[in-house]
């Protein structure tokens, strides 16, 4: 097999390179063991931040009612729970998680809180989306896109999907722009970080695996090059904390 080969087939878990059919078992089993204290340590590890980046989020997907969002990686269901009440009884959200676990802990979350009614659930890989085309008016995924093999592929079957005019929202953890912010930022992630997930979830590997797909992600200028390859158009993103989060925005044409 040669080099190049070899490249085409592996792709990065964290900081180590694995084979890419790998790599979406290898993610299942981190989501797997820390769905059930994954609110909490969300709270913990933001210091309740997380809710503001995706209120903004939320402020920026337009999103009306009688609309049909998808909610990617949605996980426990912070934004679906929010576009349920905005869209009312003629509107739908779908949330949609590869990973068994989280989508069970995200739909028990839902209706204990009485969000019923407008609000499916679906097991689905980013990647190729089972959905047909030009079907919703918003598509979000918070946290999510920098745990895909392939974001290429995700960013183009959402693109998809999405109907003309529609807008895409991806909110995620990016790169600061101060050395100062980032320097101390990575003593949190890679020191403090892990400990607390050993504390909390008894689970120090997962959360290191967290950190560092957080240093592999594409920046914010990549991740918007990426975007307008995939066929958005308008792409722009809002750097949120000092860009150790981002929130990009694109439209379907």
């Amino acid at each position: 097999m040669t080099k190049s080969q070899t490249d085409s087939n592996s792709t990065h878990f964290g900081y180590k390179t694995v084979e890419k059919g790998n790599k979406e078992e290898m993610v299942a089993g981190v989501f797997h063991s820390v769905a059930a204290k994954y609110d909490l340590m969300n709270d913990l590890m933001s210091a309740g931040v997380h809710r503001i980046w995706k209120r903004f989020t939320i402020e920026l997907s337009g999103v009306r009612p009688g609309h049909h969002v998808l909610d990617i990686a949605g996980g426990t269901g912070d934004l679906a729970a929010k576009f349920s009440k905005i869209v009312g009884q003629h509107g739908r959200v779908v949330l949609a998680d590869i990973n068994e676990s989280m989508l069970r802990v995200g739909r028990d979350k839902m209706t204990d809180s009485g969000i019923v009614g407008n609000i499916e659930y679906t097991m689905a890989n980013a990647e190729c989306l089972p959905f047909p085309d030009n079907t919703f008016d918003c598509i979000t995924i918070s946290f999510g896109l920098r745990n895909v093999t392939d974001k290429d592929a995700a960013l183009r079957s959402m693109n998809r999907v999405l109907k003309p005019g529609g807008r895409l929202l991806v909110l995620e953890f990016s790169k600061p722009g101060n050395a100062l912010l980032s320097k101390a930022y990575d003593t949190y992630s890679f020191k403090l970080l892990p400990k607390i997930g050993k504390l909390i979830t008894n689970d120090e590997d997962s959360y290191r695996y967290l950190a560092e797909s957080i240093r592999m992600h594409p920046d914010q200028d990549t991740l918007k090059a990426m975007m307008e390859d995939a066929g958005f158009a308008r792409c722009e993103y809002h750097n949120m904390t000092g860009g150790i989060v981002a929130v990009h925005k694109g439209i379907k044409p």
